[in-house]
């Protein structure tokens, strides 16, 4: 896979999780019943990617990037699908638990990606943070679009045209250079 694959690939699936964050955060607030099963269930995914980081990079080294980025997208486009049918605390547990998974897939790839695609290390820090404005522009504008759009959606449906999102970025990553 190449730079540019890469990029537009990271820029759809990075735009699509900051789309749904928020409306995923008031879904858990009203599935659970007290702030302490909030805590629990961001805790829940940050100690499972934390735990998940290791074995994820040797995973990365031994399959690929462009196979981790595969388990990723379409990992998230299920969980995107499940998400708007949760109605106990428990579900939620077990998205998070997932999800932390998933989220470690992608933070480890992007990074590894990064560092495997360096070949000028004098310029590795503006590479890099040419990457984040493109990653973070099309995040700022995906926020912006669907609170207009949002007005005409569900919530559930915002959730099943982010699980689509993901598969587009599926496909970005599976096309042939």
């Amino acid at each position: 896979m190449n730079f540019r694959k890469f990029l537009i690939a990271q820029s759809i699936l990075i735009a699509a999780s900051s789309v749904v964050f928020p409306f995923y955060l008031l879904l858990i607030k009203n599935v659970g019943d007290s702030y302490s099963q909030f805590g629990w269930a961001y805790g829940l995914f940050t100690l499972t990617a934390a735990f998940a980081y290791p074995i994820i990079g040797r995973l990365g080294d031994r399959f690929g990037d462009k196979s981790m980025l595969l388990v990723y997208t379409l990992g998230m486009a299920a969980v995107m699908l499940i998400i708007p049918l949760l109605i106990h605390v428990w579900q939620v547990y077990v998205i998070q638990i997932v999800m932390g998974i998933l989220g470690a897939i992608q933070k480890n790839t992007e990074k590894a990606f990064l560092a495997r695609n360096e070949k000028d290390i004098d310029t590795a820090g503006t590479r890099i943070g040419n990457y984040h404005l493109h990653i973070s522009l099309w995040s700022g504008i995906g926020i912006i679009l669907t609170g207009y759009f949002i007005d005409f959606l569900t919530i559930a449906s915002l959730f099943y045209l982010i699980s689509f999102v993901y598969v587009i970025a599926s496909l970005v990553i599976i096309k042939r250079s």
